[in-house]
């Protein structure tokens, strides 16, 4: 670019230059600036040559100080990427050796890290989703292996803690809770802590509980503070109840201490336990026929009937020997209903499927053969004995004694824990076992009676029974049975005291003569020429129904003395008068027919009339026998 006049006339650099211009000619002056202008212009143009040198030998420079300032922004960024990355999926080695270390406390700062160790596995699975999978599968190898470790050291740590519990008291602490919700994702070594726990707790219970039946503890040390269940071994059946109720309180004191973990915590476990699944598929096969969920209740009755299971082996062991060395009837009906007892309360405490149930089903059934053995052994014996029926036809001695020994019985399995619904049906074994013989043999004796003194002796017993059985709900249809059995004797005496009725009073000729005799003019005409209504026999017949009449109730009630139910003789002796008073209605009525006939033909001569020879009227009979 050139330079005009007017600027160089107005630059105050170039103010000499007017003062020189306002001493020269004009034409001096023109050239003067002529002169001036060339040189600037020399001036600039190689100011403009210098300039583009030094451009040309600075650009390069300036390219590569650009380049190099980008490349110190994406260093700083891969740096701050690095870093974030390090500090999101590496651990240090402090953390590492925390997490691992086994002389490192399980604390906050333990579980801490584990929780952010299980995350960096999960993040690594977005890391396999790069194009560069190798980082991802190294991170998720030292990971799991440092997360192997880290549930290694826990297992470890709670085995020791497990250890120095105080087993007497197993309250489990929220450290070891917590711990074992966690190592829950890890369901192998959580049933290994389980395993060993109910091991170590299997040893103490067995421990105590022969310390509670010796007084002396397993390495012999005399324990004063115990009072040794031994000491009532001669009573079979306290002997046995203690033995019981100190398995009940421990197996309570049991489920209770271990109640806060599967029940308060059951939910977490059971997530972690699905969440171990969910990490090992290699282990799913093998539990295709387990449960999907963790049943919290279910783990807890049956880490309990663990605990107890050594109890149980000795509690059989023990109840066994009691049951098979006695031979008490009774003693051994009455264990098995104690044994029923604990077994409903056992149900109700571990479920159906535990061992200690099962020992106690078993022992029942035991206890139950056992009585059943002794009772056909008795029975068998007085099978061997002859018999007979006492003077008074009561009830014999050894009905007495069944029945004795059977109110016992009813009084024991009263308060056993039997269903309403099926009480009356599981007492009907009992009942074949300890009544039904000693009624048969009651029975039979009464068949070697003559009448009515097997009915009489029949009745009694059945009355002496149905008195047992009576008071029991439980009993309802055997005492529908005793009662027919007692209406169809009762029908037997009726009959025997109506004969007793027609014979004494002599009226049995009278009603046979008249049997086959119809209401016909012809038939009535007859009666007079039958033999037993002639006036002497009929006369006869009179007078000793009148000498009978006075007494009559009471000589049939004396045939009825021995029948142990005066309430029952009355009834039975008044059916039986009913029905001979009814019969001597018909007699009347015949006779009163035969003598209203004979009144129509009366021609002066009639013979005496029957009511005469034969006065007593039917009413007259019912007031007497009354």
């Amino acid at each position: 670019m050139g330079i005009s006049f007017e600027n160089l006339v107005t630059w105050p650099k170039y103010g000499f230059f007017k003062l020189e211009c306002s001493l020269l000619t004009p034409l001096q002056q023109l050239k003067r600036i002529g002169l001036t202008i060339a040189s600037l212009n020399q001036g600039c143009e190689e100011m403009k040559r210098h300039i583009s040198a030094a451009h040309q030998e600075t650009a390069p420079v300036l390219e590569e100080a650009s380049e190099l300032m980008k490349q110190k922004e994406q260093v700083e960024a891969k740096q701050q990427l690095l870093k974030a990355f390090n500090a999101h999926f590496i651990m240090s080695d402090d953390d590492i050796a925390r997490l691992t270390s086994t002389a490192e406390p399980v604390n906050d700062k333990f579980f801490s890290l584990l929780a952010r160790a299980k995350k960096i596995q999960n993040d690594c699975e977005i890391l396999l989703g790069t194009e560069n999978q190798r980082l991802g599968l190294e991170i998720m190898e030292q990971t799991s292996k440092n997360l192997n470790g880290a549930f290694q050291k826990l297992y470890r740590w709670i085995q020791r803690e497990f250890k120095s519990l105080n087993l007497e008291n197993p309250q489990i602490s929220s450290a070891i809770r917590r711990a074992l919700r966690v190592l829950a994702e890890r369901p192998s070594l959580f049933q290994n802590c389980l395993d060993f726990f109910a091991e170590a707790r299997e040893h103490i219970l067995s421990d105590a509980f022969y310390t509670a039946l010796t007084g002396t503890s397993a390495t012999g040390e005399e324990d004063t503070s115990v009072k040794p269940i031994e000491l009532v071994a001669h009573d079979p059946l306290r002997y046995v109840g203690d033995m019981l109720a100190w398995t009940h309180s421990a197996t309570v004191s049991e489920r209770e201490a271990l109640e806060v973990l599967f029940i308060s915590d059951g939910d977490e476990i059971a997530k972690g336990i699905q969440a171990g699944r969910d990490s090992e598929p290699w282990n799913r096969i093998s539990d295709e026929n387990e449960a999907s969920d963790f049943d919290g209740l279910k783990a807890l009755n049956e880490l309990v009937d663990r605990d107890v299971a050594g109890v149980a082996r000795v509690l059989r062991q023990r109840i066994g020997q009691v049951i098979q060395s006695h031979e008490e009837t009774i003693m051994a009906y009455k264990i098995a209903n104690l044994l029923n007892f604990y077994r409903v309360t056992f149900s109700k405490l571990l479920g159906e499927d535990s061992v200690l149930l099962e020992s106690l089903t078993t022992l029942e059934e035991s206890a139950l053969r056992q009585f059943r053995i002794l009772m056909r052994d008795h029975v068998a014996g007085l099978q061997a004995e002859t018999h007979a029926a006492p003077p008074d036809l009561g009830p014999p001695d050894f009905l007495q004694d069944g029945l004795k020994q059977l109110t016992a019985i009813m009084k024991t399995y009263e308060t056993s824990f039997v269903s309403l619904n099926s009480r009356e049906a599981d007492f009907q074994p009992i009942l074949a076992e300890a009544f039904d013989p000693f009624m048969n043999g009651s029975e039979a004796i009464a068949k070697d009676l003559e009448a009515p003194a097997s009915s009489i002796f029949a009745i009694n017993c059945l009355l002496a029974a149905r008195n047992i059985l009576a008071p029991f709900d439980f009993n309802g249809e055997r005492l529908l049975e005793i009662r027919g059995n007692i209406e169809q004797y009762s029908a037997s005496l009726v009959d025997h005291q109506y004969s007793f009725f027609r014979n004494s009073s002599a009226l049995q000729p009278l009603l046979q003569a008249l049997t086959s005799l119809s209401d016909t003019k012809e038939d009535l005409e007859s009666i007079r020429t039958l033999d037993t209504f002639q006036p002497d026999a009929l006369t006869l017949a009179s007078q000793t129904l009148d000498n009978f009449l006075p007494s009559a109730l009471m000589d049939a009630m004396e045939n009825l003395k021995d029948l142990q139910s005066s309430k029952l003789a009355r009834e039975i002796t008044e059916e039986a008068a009913d029905k001979f008073c009814d019969d001597f209605e018909q007699v009347e009525e015949k006779l009163i027919a035969a003598d209203e006939l004979l009144e129509e033909v009366d021609n002066g001569s009639a013979p005496e009339p029957l009511r005469a020879l034969f006065p007593r009227t039917s009413a007259e009979i019912r007031v007497l026998l009354s």
